[in-house]
């Protein structure tokens, strides 16, 4: 294990914000130090754990669990499901999944070889009706992408999403009334079209009956993924449901790669081996010369230049480019093509991309979890997955919640 903690480390060890950190930094409290290897400002392990032992000996003691056991049987209907990662992660919690929907061919192959008894609808979504699922289901989930929406008035109705992934969700949670749904997107929706995207799903989904839980982005590192992977989520709950919704806890344990490629908590052995993608001997070269954590910055000056052509002038930390990962931090997160020189993830020893096991592994999903198409199309669905193990922790979230609501409302 490395001796040193970065910021981001440093503020999730002793539970303060990096702010505070950074003053602390500046008044002499707590010194940050350069890391010898990738010269980023760090704190020395030993004299953060000696600092705050009285503390952390406390804390480390209470070790949360969200689990919680279905008290009957609950049922998912899935919009846009590609390759599995969030129904596999609720499976794990106990939740059946009825049906998915995917407009993906060889996602609806991965999901079918894996999965026979479970019912595929390949397609556009559009193409499809839901109503036999019509208070049937109990939650509905989707992870629809962000597309910006036609605003006729000041409040955007459900009519004006017409054309977007948006509607056709919304149009589902419409037809099959579940007492929960649940979206799932990138952090920038928050962001996307001055927040007025975001905005207008909420109006939506409160047009068609569902009050919104405030939203929160859930960071995979606090729920056992090795992967500095973000997933903004968004909870709407039927309106004639008084309940309050509470989202999985965070846990304090981060893992890192060593814990997703070897064998360990995460994983019963070491990763299995499987193909992948290779790099241009061009390129081999120049990342040959990165260490473990570093990037670009790290090679001799003449090569940066060289590498990096007018790139190296322009401002911006650029730091995904020939990033080698470390063994002893979480992956950054994955893309679908794992040899993009924007956001390079190269394996920590060996000069070369994760291979498609590694990926999977590094998404948490399990090793007997087989996809389907070329590689490349092996990528991009592993890339595009909610990582299995932030899925199951969601489901215990609902699980709960739907214990607590059937216990309340006993529906016939």
């Amino acid at each position: 294990m490395s001796e040193y903690l970065s910021l981001s480390e440093a503020s999730k060890l002793i539970g303060k914000s990096k702010e505070t950190l950074r003053r602390w930094d500046r008044e002499g409290k707590l010194s940050a130090v350069r890391e010898p290897m990738s010269n980023y400002r760090v704190y020395r392990k030993a004299e953060v754990q000696t600092l705050f032992s009285d503390f952390l000996s406390q804390e480390t003691k209470e070790d949360i669990s969200n689990f919680v056991k279905p008290e009957n049987e609950y049922r998912v209907l899935e919009l846009f499901a590609g390759a599995g990662g969030l129904a596999v992660g609720l499976e794990k919690a106990g939740l059946k999944c009825v049906a998915l929907n995917e407009i993906d061919k060889w996602a609806c192959q991965t999901l079918r070889k894996n999965r026979p008894a479970w019912k595929v609808l390949e397609g556009d979504i559009k193409e499809f009706k839901f109503s036999e699922y019509q208070n049937k289901v109990d939650i509905v989930t989707g992870g629809f992408p962000c597309q910006a929406f036609s605003y006729a008035g000041k409040k955007l109705g459900l009519a004006d999403a017409r054309g977007t992934l948006f509607y056709e969700f919304a149009r589902v949670v419409k037809e099959v009334n579940p007492p929960i749904c649940i979206g799932e997107n990138v952090r920038g929706l928050l962001s996307h079209e001055n927040g007025k995207t975001l905005k207008g799903m909420i109006s939506i989904l409160d047009e068609i009956g569902y009050n919104v839980v405030p939203v929160q982005v859930l960071k995979a590192i606090n729920f056992k993924v090795p992967q500095k992977r973000e997933r903004l989520i968004l909870v709407g709950i039927r309106k004639d449901i008084d309940l309050k919704y509470e989202y999985p806890k965070p846990y304090r344990k981060i893992y890192n790669l060593k814990d997703a490629l070897k064998k360990g908590e995460l994983f019963e052995s070491n990763v299995p081996k499987s193909d992948g993608a290779k790099y241009p001997k061009s390129k081999i070269d120049v990342l040959d010369l990165v260490p473990q954590k570093g990037y670009w910055r790290d090679l001799p000056l003449k090569i940066q230049k060289q590498f990096m052509g007018g790139s190296f002038h322009l401002s911006g930390g650029k730091t995904g480019i020939a990033r080698r990962i470390g063994w002893d931090e979480p992956c950054l997160t994955l893309t679908c093509s794992p040899a993009q020189k924007q956001t390079e993830r190269c394996h920590p020893e060996e000069t070369r991309p994760f291979t498609v096991r590694e990926y999977a592994r590094i998404q948490t999903f399990p090793d007997d979890w087989k996809f389907e198409g070329s590689v490349a199309q092996q990528y991009k669905q592993i890339g595009n997955a909610v990582p299995v193990n932030l899925g199951r922790e969601v489901g215990y979230s609902i699980v709960k919640f739907l214990n607590q609501y059937y216990n309340v409302s006993k529906p016939k």
